[in-house]
This record gives structure tokens, sequence and C-alpha cells, in this order.
């Protein structure tokens, strides 16, 4: 795999200056921005689970319920599988979620193996797990993997972002979205970066967790 991988700022700031000199409106929104976040994540299964708990629930909620999930020592593959239906409901997991949870558990994927992976193939082999979509599987391979050419084609913020920046008449949808973000290849992850950083400017609320 010969895929570039994000392993700190000066990567950051690199696919940043090589996005504004390909694009002048990136370089109008990074002088509203500022430098951008690494965002670099660890790996591993409880970051996977992490992002499950976070789906369709706001941050606060989130981050509380990953709180007793972690007080309860409930962020392992095997305490995972072990655990019964009112362990995970103390923890404040709906049913969906502990099917979710249940389902990563038991997968046993292969974290060490996704390193050498191609991108594509990470996000190929995480969405066949129940309960980890398009958006979480980009996402790890982003922040937890380092890709430095993927994006979150579907992601709200990105699309409303682009939508602002770029001065377009409606915000593009997912297959709009992966024909503009082609053209910044090979940082894509950067570009999203941008985007999210741009987007609480302009919205001035959070983009993402």
């Amino acid at each position: 795999m010969d895929e570039r991988i994000i392993i700190g700022d000066a990567c950051v700031a690199e696919g940043a200056d090589w996005l504004a000199s390909f694009d002048p409106r990136f370089k109008t929104a990074l002088a509203q921005t500022g430098p951008l976040p690494l965002r670099l994540k660890p790996e591993g299964f409880d970051q996977l689970l992490n992002s499950i708990i976070g789906q369709q629930v706001s941050v606060a909620s989130a981050n509380a319920i990953w709180g007793r999930m972690v007080g309860l020592e409930l962020t392992t593959e095997d305490s995972i599988a072990n655990a019964s239906d009112d362990d995970l409901r103390a923890a404040g997991l709906s049913q969906q979620k502990m099917r979710y949870a249940r389902a990563l558990a038991e997968a046993r994927i292969d974290y060490d193996a996704l390193r050498d992976m191609p991108s594509e193939t990470v996000i190929k082999t995480l969405t066949q797990v129940t309960g980890i979509g398009q958006w979480t599987a980009e996402i790890y391979a982003m922040f937890s993997l380092g890709r430095a050419d993927v994006f979150a084609h579907g992601d709200l913020a990105l699309q409303e972002a682009a939508r602002v920046l770029l001065e377009l008449e409606e915000r593009p949808k997912e297959k709009q979205m992966k024909l503009i973000a082609a053209d910044w290849s090979p940082w894509r992850s950067v570009a999203a970066r941008v985007l999210w950083a741009y987007y609480r400017i302009v919205k001035s609320r959070e983009g993402i967790r």
C-alpha cells in the first residue's frame, strides 16, 4: 500500500498548502480557519465502538454513554460479547446499539491488518459489519489510520461547507460531492478538515464530534 499517511501537523500543513495552491477558494477558507487540527485518533475496537455509540445522538449524550461504558469496563470485544442486555442498558445503549456493539465484537476485525489495506478495502471491510455505515468507516480511515486521501462524501457539514465555499446554488448530494472532491486528491482528508473548520465559522456551530 503506497497511500500517504498523515502522521503529524506538518502533513496537514503540506496538504493545506497544496489545496490553497490548487484552488484559491481554499486559500480564502484557510485564512479564516487558521491552522487545521490534526484530529488523529487511536486505532482499534474501542474507537469504532465509540463511533457507533455516537451515531444519531448529541455530543453530550454520546460522551455520557461512553463515560459509563468506560466505567463499567465495556470497551473490549470480550467484555461486549460477555455482557448481558442489562449491563449494556445500564450504560445507556438502546436495543439497536446493543445489536451493533455485539456485531462489532463478533466480527473480530484484524485491526493491525487494516493498516496495510488500501483505503477502499478498509472501508469495504468495516461496512460489512452491522452498524458500521460508510461515514463511520471513512472517519476511521481518515483519523484512526491517518489516510490522507479519504473523504466523507455523505457528511452534511462537508456538503454545506462546500456549497458556501464553492458558491453552489444548492448543497451537493453525495454523488455530486464525490465528483467535486475527486479534484482534491491526493489530499481529500485535509480538504475535509478545511471544510469542517470552515463550516464552524460559517454556521457558528460544531461540525463533527
